[in-house]
C-alpha cells in the first residue's frame, strides 16, 4: 500500500499514521466536530501537530465534546478553568478566540443552516480567497490555519499525494 512521504515509515500505532489513515482529508459533516477541528488548528498554531494529536482527546474534554452553543456561552470561570488545564494549550487569545468563533458560527448556522452548509457554499474558492473570508468571520486564522483546516476536510486539494491510498479513496467518493 502506498502512502504519503511524511507517514510511509511510520509505525501503524502512531499518531500521524492514524490520523493521515482516518481523518485527514476525509469531510466532516457534524458541525461540532468541524468546529472542533478548527480549534485543533487554531491551537496547533506556533507548535507541532504532534503536540495537538496527543492532546486531542484532552481538548475534546475540556471543549465540551466542541459543543459549539456551550462554547459561545463560556465565561470566567471556565475561562479560567481552560488556563489551568495542562491536558490543552493554556492560551488566553486561543481561549478567547474559540469562544469568539462558536459565537460566529452561531451566527453562521442561523443564516445559513449550519457551518458545514456556510462552507459548502464557498467551494472553488482559493486559498487567498478563503483566508480572506475567514479573517472576515473568525479570530486566530491566519494563512496556514485556514489552509490546513480546509485541506484536511476536502475544501482544499493537497492532503494526500496522488500516489497515496487515501488520496484514491477520498477521490473515488467524490
Amino acid at each position: 500500500m502506498s502512502y504519503c512521504n511524511y507517514v510511509s515509515t511510520k509505525p501503524k500505532d502512531d499518531l500521524h499514521r492514524i490520523y493521515h489513515d482516518f481523518h485527514y482529508g476525509t469531510p466532516i459533516e457534524d458541525d461540532n466536530e468541524l468546529f472542533g477541528r478548527l480549534i485543533l488548528e487554531i491551537n496547533q498554531a506556533g507548535l507541532s501537530w504532534d503536540i495537538i494529536l496527543k492532546k486531542q482527546t484532552n481538548f475534546l474534554e475540556a471543549f465540551d465534546v466542541y459543543d459549539i452553543s456551550k462554547i459561545a456561552n463560556y465565561q470566567e470561570d471556565k475561562i479560567n478553568e481552560l488556563l489551568q488545564n495542562s491536558g490543552i494549550i493554556r492560551n488566553k487569545l486561543k481561549v478567547n478566540a474559540v469562544i469568539y468563533n462558536a459565537n460566529q458560527v452561531l451566527l453562521i448556522q442561523k443564516e445559513f443552516g449550519s457551518f458545514k452548509y456556510w462552507l459548502d457554499s464557498h467551494l472553488g474558492k482559493s486559498k487567498e480567497e478563503w483566508v480572506k473570508l475567514f479573517k472576515k468571520h473568525f479570530k486566530f486564522v491566519g494563512g496556514e490555519i485556514v489552509n490546513e483546516f480546509l485541506m484536511s476536510l476536502s475544501y482544499l486539494p493537497g492532503a494526500h499525494q496522488s500516489t497515496c491510498f487515501r488520496y484514491k479513496e477520498l477521490n473515488t467518493k467524490k
